[in-house]
């Protein structure tokens, strides 16, 4: 696997993130994600948005991350907050996602960020055995979906 920095709207991207929302609507039913993310959020050094790339070059995973800071809706200063983790069905079971997730936390350390925060929802049961078998924790719920029943929000210090 070759992961790379890409821009939020390369072509790649797009066509991961349109796979992801298209899962996010079977799981929960409804129009996907409508958190507001900017290709801006992901640019260095207030971000990063990394593609994973196969040995014949098709892209089959994906994850961001974006700064964050206190913002009264449950973000602390710091923060980097973790968005569209995805990996391709075909693909998964590989260790992929976990691969993808420590390349963000070590982006996000370099960047100066503290901690790592994320949120995932009761109906992506591997997302969240993902995080809290690499050290995530329950933290206060923030961002658009902190009201909703079924959304989880974890956090993890990157320390230094």
């Amino acid at each position: 696997m070759n992961i790379r920095p890409v821009a939020f709207d390369h072509p790649d991207a797009v066509k991961l993130n349109d796979e992801v929302q298209a899962e996010y609507h079977e799981r929960y039913g409804d129009g996907g994600d409508a958190t507001v993310l900017e290709p801006s959020d992901f640019r260095r050094p207030r971000g990063v948005y990394l593609i994973a790339y196969d040995e014949l070059d098709r892209p089959v995973a994906t994850g961001g991350w974006r700064s964050q800071d206190d913002d009264g809706e449950g973000h602390e200063d710091g923060d980097a907050e973790l968005k569209r983790m995805f990996v391709i069905r075909e693909m998964r079971g590989r260790g992929l996602a976990r691969r993808m997730l420590t390349a963000l936390e070590e982006d996000a350390r370099a960047a100066g960020r503290v901690r790592m925060v994320l949120e995932t929802g009761t109906e992506q049961p591997e997302a969240i055995a993902l995080y809290t078998s690499s050290g995530y924790a329950p933290c206060t719920k923030f961002g658009y979906y902190r009201e909703y029943e079924n959304s989880r929000c974890y956090a993890k210090p990157l320390g230094l």
